[in-house]
């Protein structure tokens, strides 16, 4: 049963259509018999019409039926199908050059594409298909292919032209291009919300939701820290833990095995390796953890290294909490936070 002021607060962040109770809370409306998620668009219902629910399954048992406009049922920003299926084309032929024949053939346009992906990856489709085409050529430049062969298999006829994309992309020119790491990035849909995923071929760097604030500034540092370029695509290690995070969602995994890399001082990687020691459904103090590395003064720095962590859930550090017991700070948001304490307290039941 959910209290008088939870029940408030999540009319407020209904109001406000606040992206951090995205798959936190549902809303039914009794006026209408639609339930909708808090960030629907749609004309907000008075207080006293709403039912609050924290899952939707509750809402569909209480006889509501799910929003068209904001769907409920899927996930938090889950990607549209015609996105999907630019995805899916983009990787079956990255050098291809699109024309509207083949937008049409995939039932969109060039417009709603760029629009769609906009609003997705944070750049138009013509953007990411070049990014791709650019992260093959660098792959094969990586291989000892001469530069020439990985231009024409890039699609690009203009040496020039090739270079200048090249470098715009990877920031350096395709002859050094062996002195550039290569990571791929991809979003991943969860409950609540999409993450996005960054890793290379042996490791995890980054794992952030996606409206986390400052994500792109940890990108940069992340850039800069490992000297590397960084492209839409997929790795071994991002499918792995896609699906380890399906498996935590549904309270099946016991543990994320996916290989890891701790970019951070050797104080916030001994706070990280800390943070993963603390057991599913169990909580520790930014105090606890001070001591636990001998220096108990050292609290206020503890939140810092926490507050730093790159790799959300997998590094646990919505486990630590004031010694109070009140949930503290949380990048992702306080909501997001609750939630997984929660998730994990009736873990596996």
């Amino acid at each position: 049963m959910l209290s008088a002021n939870l029940k408030k607060a999540y009319y407020n962040a209904l109001i406000a259509k606040d992206s951090d109770y995205d798959g936190v809370f549902y809303v039914g409306v009794k006026s209408t018999g639609i339930f909708c998620r808090s960030v629907c668009p749609a004309r907000k219902p008075k207080f006293e019409n709403c039912a609050f629910y924290e899952k939707a399954e509750e809402a569909l048992l209480a006889g509501f039926r799910p929003c068209k406009r904001c769907h409920p049922l899927s996930h938090p920003g889950e990607i549209p199908e015609v996105v999907s299926k630019l995805v899916q084309a983009v990787e079956e032929q990255p050098e291809k050059r699109w024309k509207e024949a083949d937008f049409r053939n995939l039932s969109t346009s060039a417009a709603q594409a760029s629009r769609l992906f906009k609003k997705r990856f944070g750049m138009t489709f013509v953007a990411y298909a070049r990014a791709r085409r650019l992260g093959v050529a660098m792959k094969q430049i990586k291989e000892h292919r001469a530069v020439i062969d990985a231009q024409i298999d890039s699609g690009y006829d203009s040496g020039s032209g090739f270079r200048d994309a090249f470098f715009k992309i990877m920031g350096a020119p395709p002859a050094k291009s062996e002195e550039v790491q290569l990571l791929k990035a991809d979003w991943i849909d969860t409950p609540l919300g999409p993450m996005l995923a960054i890793g290379d071929e042996e490791a995890l760097y980054l794992l952030e939701f996606v409206n986390h604030r400052g994500l792109e500034r940890e990108i940069e540092k992340l850039r800069s820290r490992s000297k590397s370029a960084i492209i839409p695509g997929k790795t071994p290690i991002i499918d792995s833990i896609e699906n380890e995070l399906s498996r935590y969602f549904k309270g099946t995994l016991e543990r994320f095995v996916t290989p890891i890399m701790m970019m951070g001082t050797p104080f916030q990687q001994g706070v990280w390796c800390e943070l993963k020691k603390i057991p599913v459904g169990e909580t520790r103090s930014y105090a606890y953890i001070a001591k636990e590395l001998g220096n108990p003064s050292a609290v206020r720095a503890v939140g810092n290294a926490n507050g730093a962590n790159q790799l959300a859930i997998v590094i646990p550090c919505h486990r630590v909490i004031n010694t109070d017991g009140q949930l503290g700070g949380y990048a992702g948001g306080l909501a997001r936070k609750k939630w997984l304490l929660e998730h994990e307290a009736n873990y596996g039941k």
